[in-house]
């Protein structure tokens, strides 16, 4: 299709730097060019295909025709459109040169309806989802000809309706209509039958529930087709009871037209209802987030309309990045949002970011609450505010009807919205306060005669939440807020509001119980951690200071739970001096984690221990030890390092299972002792174990140490070990002991394992260099 050069040019203040009022304003204006782009594409496609001109003549054409007739080059690409596809398609597209622009009646004249109508529908078009198509179709098309909702469905399976967008409803609502079955409502079947519109001015006929605010509020159901074919059905609502003449049905046809051609696009992601809905009835801007379980950036669900004000009228659409809809600040949300989910409260700053330049606008006061289902609610206010709007606040809450009782003969006066809370018609008239006694359940009776004490007596005014039974039988839990009017002294009426808090309760009710369950659950397993937490604190205790041992040496040694869930695994490490004069060094590591590992470890210490003292060499304990782990159960597998130290010749005969190798300090410098590459325990019977020998020298240190200290996700392992050996030589003058706590200080490993690590020290002055 023919591209148009922008004659009007991007806003030239726009730069990233900006901020977020930039970006905005940038949004806007790109959104309005993508609309006016597609209005002129589709001008050209008609006059290429009508007078047989080529595409690339085509806009310059269009640009001569609007300079003839003296419109705007929009105006007259909307009027070309409009003509090609307008009713019996005989207007001529091309006009002659002397037309009037603005003459009226003639094939160009008339006010710019029309135009304002292509226009829209340009809009609803270029829309990302159909929900965007709908809220355009609305605003622009619809809103002038009074209506105030529109609700898309796309024809499925089977003959069912799925709602694919909505504008002007509550997201409670919107699920309510999520799905219409072949069987309901009867306007519905009468549209898809006849392919044609119904138009019920005074609502639906008695006893058929449709979409809308009240019973007898006007609504307009028409089908929507595309290549001659219905692909869905739309309903245009409106506040109350309303004449469409022809025109106003003209017009509707027209615009549901246009709506057939954009449930092409993606459905409107769905949200949590009841959540979105509140967050439509706050009076500051407000937003809901999916919190994902990893670390990745939380997603924009909803904004509420403040919000959307806040971010320049323009919202970042369904699903969208965090960064899209707050590049200066959406680091700190996404920590607070995960924060908030990971640990169910609320998180709270006083202004975001902490330092704005000029024309950047901060969060003032947020706060980010946890809201469940790994999700978060986000609140702030905006520069400039002067405080909350309460009573347009009220005025908006979903369920709540302020009411009036007059004590001195001026009646009862309800809002509308009382009556939906009471089950009541408009026409019946409203109940007074002291007149829900026959409305509520018995048990109720007391709580309300205190109520009405308390107003008209007490005078100081109070609530209650009443269980209020309906007409056909069901009940609501209602809250009733009551406040005394006064006149020199005499209670004269009261005034208050209902609210239906019904939803709430259940979700109070069913969030209790699952509550108590989760609590319980949550108990169980950290006890069970505890328990093995404990068990191996009892079994590998730390070495808080340092340990000496015969044989010039001093030992130091450390465990770190593992960093999440799990909290324990199975490392060990054992330094213990046996009979034969010779010390005992050795460290392993159980695959796994949690008390299975706990207890798998005890098993394996506890028999390298025994077999320690039957004074055979590391390779023979290995193999025994091997034999052990196979019959222990459970398919444990295990890697350790298993040393003996002869004080004599201060010499070192060790072996290794599938271990990291040791690394040696000697002389300020770090070298790791490359192990035999042999088996890890558990892994085949029989096997033989090969040992090695090294010799160590006064002011050596020996650093042994499980894989939870070096390992990272996104690195190799040889990555991990030349870190620990540059650490181990910028440390090596420090004692064992503050060598241990400075490299798990410094510990790179990143993979929430648990992590063991020993420091033997040959006592003595190294040689002379």
């Amino acid at each position: 299709m023919t591209a148009f050069a922008d004659s009007r040019g991007s806003p030239s203040v726009v730069r990233p730097d900006r901020g977020l009022p930039a970006l905005a304003a940038e949004n806007r204006w790109l959104r309005d060019q993508l609309v006016r782009r597609h209005l002129l594409d589709l001008a050209a496609g008609v006059l290429t295909a009508q007078l047989r001109l080529p595409s690339s003549e085509a806009a310059e054409y269009l640009s001569a025709l609007a300079q003839a007739t003296g419109l705007s080059v929009e105006d007259l690409a909307a009027d070309i459109v409009s003509a090609a596809v307008g009713d019996g398609g005989t207007a001529p597209v091309v006009p002659p040169e002397n037309a009037d622009p603005e003459e009226e009646g003639g094939a160009w004249g008339g006010p710019s309806e029309a135009r304002r109508a292509r226009r829209t529908a340009a809009a609803a078009e270029t829309a990302d989802t159909v929900g965007e198509a709908a809220r355009t179709l609305l605003e622009q098309g619809l809103a002038p000809l009074g209506a105030d909702a529109l609700w898309l469905w796309r024809c499925v399976d089977h003959g069912c309706l799925r709602l694919a967008g909505s504008a002007g409803t509550g997201a409670a609502e919107a699920a309510a209509w999520q799905w219409i079955p072949p069987a309901a409502p009867e306007s519905f079947r009468t549209v898809l039958a006849e392919n044609a519109p119904v138009w019920l001015e005074d609502g639906p006929p008695a006893g058929e529930l449709l979409p809308g605010p009240a019973a007898r509020a006007a609504r307009a159901l028409l089908p929507l087709r595309r290549r001659d074919r219905t692909v869905g059905l739309a309903l245009v609502g409106w506040p109350g009871p309303t004449a469409l003449d022809a025109t106003a049905r003209r017009a509707l046809t027209g615009l549901m037209g246009v709506a057939g051609t954009v449930l092409d696009s993606p459905d409107s992601p769905p949200t949590a209802p009841v959540l979105v809905d509140v967050l439509d009835s706050l009076a500051q801007p407000a937003m809901l987030l999916a919190v994902s379980d990893t670390s990745g950036e939380p997603t924009v669900e909803h904004l509420n309309d403040e919000a959307t004000a806040a971010l320049g009228g323009v919202p970042p659409g369904g699903a969208a990045s965090l960064a899209r809809a707050f590049p200066l600040v959406h680091a700190d949300l996404a920590r607070m949002a995960r924060r908030a989910a990971g640990t169910a409260r609320t998180q709270r700053a006083a202004r975001l970011p902490v330092t704005a330049g000029p024309g950047d606008p901060p969060l003032l006061d947020v706060r980010v609450l946890p809201a469940g289902g790994r999700h978060a609610v986000v609140m702030w206010h905006t520069v400039g505010e002067t405080g909350l709007a309460a009573a347009r606040a009220v005025a908006r809450l979903q369920s709540v009807a302020p009411f009036q009782d007059s004590l001195t003969g001026g009646g009862t006066v309800w809002s509308p919205e009382a009556y939906g809370i009471f089950g009541m018609a408009r026409d019946e008239p409203p109940v007074p306060f002291a007149g829900l006694r026959d409305r509520v359940r018995p048990d109720d009776h007391e709580a309300l005669a205190d109520l009405v004490a308390a107003v008209t007596e007490r005078q100081t005014g109070g609530q209650a939440v009443l269980r209020v039974v309906l007409p056909d039988g069901t009940v609501r839990h209602v809250r009733v807020a009551a406040e005394p009017l006064i006149a020199e002294g005499t209670v004269t009426g009261l005034a208050g509001v209902y609210q239906d808090v019904s939803d709430s309760r259940r979700t109070e009710a069913a969030l209790t119980a699952t509550f108590d369950h989760l609590t319980a659950l949550h108990d169980q397993s950290e006890l069970r951690h505890q328990l093995a937490l404990q068990l191996q604190q009892a079994i590998v205790p730390e070495v808080p200071g340092l340990q000496e041992m015969p044989g010039d040496l001093v030992v130091a040694a450390r465990y770190r739970p593992a960093a999440k869930e799990y909290r324990v695994g199975g490392d060990w490490y054992d330094v213990l001096a046996l009979p034969s004069g010779k010390i005992l060094v050795a460290v392993g590591d159980i695959a796994g984690h949690g008390i299975d590992a706990v207890t798998g470890m005890v098993a394996l210490r506890n028999a390298q221990r025994a077999l320690a003292f039957t004074g055979r060499s590391p390779r023979r304990l290995m193999e025994w030890l091997n034999e052990v782990t196979l019959r222990t159960g459970g398919g444990v597998t295990a890697t350790a390092v298993c040393a003996l130290y002869d004080a004599e010749d201060r010499g070192l005969l060790w072996t290794s299972a599938g271990h990291l190798p040791m690394v040696l300090l000697r002389d300020g410098r770090a070298r790791l002792l490359e192990p035999p590459r042999d088996l890890l325990l558990g892994a085949v019977p029989s096997y033989a174990y090969r040992e090695q020998r090294i010799g160590l020298r006064p002011g050596d240190t020996l650093l042994l140490y499980t894989d939870g200290l070096i390992e990272r996700r996104h690195d190799g392992l040889d990555e991990g070990l030349a870190r620990l050996a540059g650490d181990a030589e910028r440390l090596a003058g420090h004692a064992p002991d503050t060598l241990v706590d400075a490299l798990l200080a410094t510990a790179a490993g990143d993979t929430d394992d648990d992590t063991s690590i020993v420091a033997v020290r040959v006592r003595g002055r190294p040689p002379a260099r």
